[in-house]
């Protein structure tokens, strides 16, 4: 957004990045229910940003006050001397990570829900839980297998949910001894309703439509424990479920504590409603500027924004017209949060959502809005086809239902080789 709004070509534009690709969030609940291959949903960081340095790197330490940072490019775990990387103008959007919580089993045994890996992992996870019912004799360990709880219950937690139950209720169609009514869905929320930041109607509507579809939604309750795999719930329940999803909230990414730029007590960078950074007195220091689930902005209101994607596309936009305006000597603009336009997939043909103007939508019409908002916004045009292409060929035939759980672990069947033939030696 921001290299097509500067005429000095002159000017230099360097990205930090762990991951050599950008992971477009909303649409991991369908590469996990298998409508959307996973490589459509990011995108390479060098082929969309041609005119820009990019860095796969790790930023280590930031020191704002003698305009420096240091990353380190070497994997994680090999130690490798940081290297310096002088700056003039510093934008901090590392995003952010799942809030989680010091519940016992939950580190153990709980799936995250932030990534392409996290969402690979959990289908495939999911389709071996059917293998595993299918084939063992042990009632109990069948019950476990398919029982699967979702913690959290914001967009990602109840479009992961739904997509998944769809598309498990699909892959039972392939077992002689599954039903769709054995699976067992359980979603868990602190709140006391799911989707706290949709409307009330809207919210109201989904938890309905959950409940139609057998799924176990439990408010005002949280996971008090997940040791030894047994689900222990704040409401008394308690249950063995062989697969835990958090998707409990998000915080800001940790690379914030490693820079000195003024933090607020949730550790976000404080900004001004122009998205530059401001320290505790109210004045905002010179070249730094900070926008997305990172930074706590207030809006026209007063209120600081909520840490959602659609707030931080606007306020990505905002920043670069602020940057161009401010190398020009141009007046900057403050981020007006407007009634953000926002929807989740229920699966296949289903989805609720609702529009600026306050239009609330549900079933199919909500559905195709929610596939032509996320396509919209999908930042390349090679991916948009791509995607729109999985869709397609998806309306033409059933879903994919194959577990490919052994790409986690490439090196397992060749490693077991040396292990069943000990002798076996280096060169064969």
């Amino acid at each position: 957004m921001l290299r097509p709004q500067l005429k000095d070509r002159r000017i230099e534009l360097t990205v930090v990045e762990p991951q050599p690709y950008l992971t477009f969030q909303p649409l991991l609940a369908e590469v996990a229910a298998g409508s959307i291959d996973p490589r459509h949903v990011v995108v390479p960081l060098r082929a969309a940003l041609p005119d820009c340095r990019v860095l796969t790197a790790r930023v280590t330490r930031i020191d704002h006050a003698s305009r420096t940072a240091w990353v380190d490019a070497a994997p994680r775990g090999e130690l490798r001397l940081p290297t310096e990387v002088p700056y003039d103008v510093l934008v901090m959007a590392p995003g952010s990570v799942s809030r989680t919580a010091p519940v016992p089993g939950l580190a153990e045994h709980g799936m995250g829900f932030a990534t392409v890996g996290e969402a690979v992992a959990l289908r495939n996870h999911v389709l071996e839980q059917l293998d595993l019912a299918s084939s063992t004799r042990d009632p109990e360990l069948r019950q476990a297998a398919l029982t699967f709880v979702f913690v959290g219950a914001g967009y990602a937690g109840v479009g992961a949910l739904a997509e998944l139950e769809d598309m498990a209720r699909t892959a039972t169609k392939g077992y002689h001894n599954l039903e769709p009514d054995d699976l067992r869905w359980v979603l868990v929320e602190a709140k006391d309703r799911i989707l706290g930041e949709e409307t009330s109607e809207l919210a109201d509507h989904t938890h309905a439509e959950l409940r139609e579809r057998n799924i176990d939604v439990r408010v005002a309750t949280t996971l008090e424990s997940a040791a030894d795999r047994i689900m222990v719930l704040s409401d008394g329940s308690r249950f063995a479920a062989r697969t835990l999803v958090w998707t409990a909230g998000v915080r800001p990414a940790p690379v914030l504590s490693l820079t000195d730029l003024p933090l607020d007590g949730a550790g976000r960078i404080t900004c001004l409603p122009t998205l530059r950074v401001v320290d505790a007195e109210g004045v905002a220091l010179p070249d730094a500027w900070a926008a997305g689930d990172c930074a706590a902005v207030p809006d026209h209101t007063g209120e600081l924004c909520a840490p959602n994607a659609q707030h931080a596309l606007d306020q990505a936009k905002l920043l670069a017209e602020n940057l161009a305006a401010e190398l020009a000597g141009n007046p900057l603009t403050g981020y007006r949060s407007d009634r953000p336009a926002c929807s989740t997939s229920l699966g296949l043909h289903r989805a609720v959502a609702h529009t600026r103007r306050g239009t609330r939508l549900t079933g199919r019409r909500a559905w195709w809005l929610h596939r032509a908002r996320q396509l919209r916004r999908l930042p390349s045009r090679e991916r948009r086809v791509r995607v729109l292409m999985d869709w397609l060929f998806g309306g033409l035939f059933p879903r994919e239902v194959v577990s490919l759980g052994t790409i986690e672990h490439p090196r397992a069947e060749f490693e077991s080789g040396f292990e069943s033939d000990p002798a076996t030696g280096p060169g064969g």
